[in-house]
């Protein structure tokens, strides 16, 4: 449903969840500016509508709300504070969406930056997948001020189905995400945990996978990932190597608080072993591969003429 905005919305980082975003505000007829250092992906938004920005600055220019949906948060400093970042071409008023999985004592700090130059930032980490981002359906957990989300009128409303609001302070949004990070990698672990001990003991993997889905072993990630290991497709629509960064970050932030996650600490060292084993660069459903190392089971052959359905992030 269209949504049309007067606020100009920049996206930085047209992968497979700011392009979904990117689309999806165009969509709902919010003029959009995209980045990305990969060619194919701006001619990809371009040919959907959208308009891409030589630079940062360009964007930063055009734009008065910029979404920064990177990898990580160097990336994101970089974007905002780096030679020609948004910070020195956003004008006053202006806000700036931060959307990676963070820890979350940094979305405060580039917040007081930014402020000094009269620009607003909102922490909106988001989740919901590839699919979702492109039928504009994530979840956003965010939280700034009031100022800030007066200032960003609807436009996070048009690449996503749900926005929380869930404090006035940035960090409460990636406080969220990182527990949201936390049982994500521990789901897709115990998964391919589960999907590799069925197989060593005989399960048929199409019917066990069949049984499980309508069973009260259930979960999301079971449901999404497990297709990629039926159909042998790794293709890394969220790469070991995201739970190897994201669940450093859950962990480090529970030993500021002297918290225990023995789970969260166990379902680590499986994507560090996994990216170990070579596989970091493949989807986090390869963890199932590094349990097919461990015992000598086959697991199913790739399928020529299909790719997995079931595409999602966390």
């Amino acid at each position: 449903m269209s949504q049309s905005s007067s606020k100009v919305l920049g996206v930085v980082g047209l992968g497979s969840m700011g392009m979904g975003a990117a689309l999806s505000a165009v969509r709902a007829g919010v003029s959009t500016w995209g980045i990305d250092p990969r060619a194919e992906a701006g001619e990809k938004f371009a040919a959907g509508g959208g308009q891409v920005a030589k630079s940062l600055a360009e964007l930063g220019a055009k734009c008065d709300v910029v979404l920064v949906l990177v990898v990580n948060a160097a990336q994101t400093e970089d974007v905002l504070f780096g030679q020609d970042g948004l910070a020195s071409s956003l004008r006053s008023g202006s806000v700036v969406v931060t959307a990676a999985t963070v820890d979350p004592t940094l979305p405060p700090v580039w917040a007081e930056r930014l402020l000094e130059r009269g620009i607003h930032l909102i922490d909106g980490p988001v989740s919901g997948g590839a699919k979702k981002a492109a039928d504009g359906q994530m979840t956003v957990m965010a939280s700034g001020t009031p100022e800030a989300f007066a200032a960003a009128g609807n436009v996070l409303e048009a690449y996503s189905g749900k926005v929380y609001r869930l404090g006035d302070k940035p960090g409460v949004g990636s406080t969220v995400k990182m527990v949201n990070q936390h049982l994500a990698g521990v789901h897709i672990a115990a998964a391919c945990e589960g999907m590799a001990l069925g197989i060593r003991a005989g399960a048929d993997p199409e019917a066990l996978y069949e049984v499980i889905c309508n069973s009260a072993g259930m979960s999301w990630m079971f449901q999404n990932r497990v297709p990629h290991i039926l159909q042998g497709d790794y293709t890394p629509l969220s790469a070991v190597n995201i739970f190897v960064k994201d669940l450093g970050i859950v962990l480090d932030a529970a030993r500021k608080y002297s918290f225990p996650l023995p789970l969260a600490a166990a379902a680590h060292q499986l994507y560090i072993g996994t990216a170990s084993a070579g596989y970091g660069g493949e989807d986090d459903s390869a963890v199932v591969k590094y349990y097919a190392k461990l015992s000598g089971i086959t697991l199913p052959a790739a399928k020529a003429d299909a790719k997995a359905d079931a595409k999602g992030q966390a």
